[in-house]
């Protein structure tokens, strides 16, 4: 790998964790567990850059550092971990392929929608098996919150990331990847 394509991919992961570390909160009042942070943007930004390999790479070193610097109750130590990489891995994956494939504005949001969606159904089965580990309490309970916030915050997540993504990607660019 060039040292252009690892200092472009360093910056961005430190974007990252930087973004995600200051920047987080509920974007749903009555579910306030339910956190955004806009980390996964960069790496959004990365992934259409480079491609979902190195996307989903980033998104997997984005997951352990973000676990090791953060306070557990903020990150969800490595349940939260898990959960992080599976959603923000299927959105950076799905978005980018369709992205490569067509290579346009329109992919680009064809992709971060389809992105979405598949984050949000990963994320459907995700929660019944790790949340009810994680919280310690009964999948019922879990299944009791799918469609009121689970569902969702996730869509809300997915469609955040994409509107800022869709505005920083041409932006910063030339100021990073490029250079």
């Amino acid at each position: 790998m060039e040292s252009k394509k690892i200092t472009g991919i360093s910056i961005l992961l430190a974007l990252s964790v930087v973004a995600g570390y200051f920047i987080h909160f509920p974007i749903l009042l009555q579910a306030p567990y339910l956190v955004y942070d806009p980390g996964n943007v960069f790496l959004l930004i990365g992934s259409f850059k480079w491609g979902s390999k190195l996307g989903v790479l980033m998104c997997f070193l984005y997951a352990i550092l973000f676990t090791l610097i953060v306070p557990a109750g903020q990150a969800g130590g490595p349940y939260g971990a898990l959960m992080n990489f599976l959603a923000t891995g299927t959105l950076i994956f799905v978005s980018s392929q369709i992205y490569l494939l067509n290579h346009t504005k329109k992919g680009a949001i064809l992709g971060l929608i389809l992105g979405t969606l598949a984050m949000t159904l990963i994320m459907i089965p995700a929660n019944l098996i790790v949340t009810p580990l994680y919280l310690g309490v009964g999948r019922e309970d879990v299944v009791k919150i799918l469609v009121p916030f689970i569902i969702p915050f996730n869509l809300l997540k997915g469609a955040i990331s994409g509107f800022i993504t869709l505005i920083l990607y041409k932006r910063l660019y030339p100021l990073i990847i490029n250079k």
